[in-house]
């Protein structure tokens, strides 16, 4: 019996020797502004964006950039009744980021990302189910957009001037 879990053992270990780990580099898995960027946000007022930043971007110990994110709205009724109410309203955010280096006031990264989404109004007044429903939306775009730009700007040099 202990000759076959040692042959066992020995097998499996063999045969584990040539394997990769996916994250055996973690340069994908840093965010290069965390802890190190003042974050300024305009436009649309976003209240959970505010509880978003810090846990992108950190509490800003080191400043060595500045990112302002400018949010822009766009609602389409795409559906409307003939009643003129609208059956399905499609929601744009646009997002501008604009990233800058204090240290060498300069221009590093700019980038303009577009989230989408819409939602069906259950009833003409006020239905709490279609409410909690959209602000759900709008949080999952600004998490899905702010991680989209964490990893654009993970691919690029911080250092160079654009």
């Amino acid at each position: 019996m202990r000759v076959v879990l040692s042959l066992i053992i020995s097998l499996v270990l063999c045969a584990c020797t040539n394997l990769e780990f996916v994250y055996k580099d973690n340069i994908n898995l840093k965010n290069p502004l965390y802890d190190n960027t003042k974050v300024v946000v305009s436009g649309k007022d976003l209240s959970f964006m505010k509880s978003y930043i810090p846990m992108f971007f950190g509490y800003k110990k080191d400043q060595k950039f500045q990112l302002l994110v400018r949010v822009e709205e766009k609602k389409t009724k795409s559906s409307v009744e003939t009643n003129q109410t609208a059956s399905d309203i499609k929601y744009e955010l646009r997002f501008f980021y604009t990233l800058i280096s204090i240290k060498n006031d300069c221009l590093v990264y700019e980038k303009e990302i577009l989230s989408s989404f819409s939602i069906l109004p259950k009833s003409s007044g006020y239905n709490y189910g279609t409410d909690a429903s959209l602000e759900k939306k709008y949080e999952l775009s600004v998490m899905n957009n702010l991680n989209q730009f964490v990893t654009f700007v993970s691919g690029v040099d911080l250092n160079k001037c654009k």
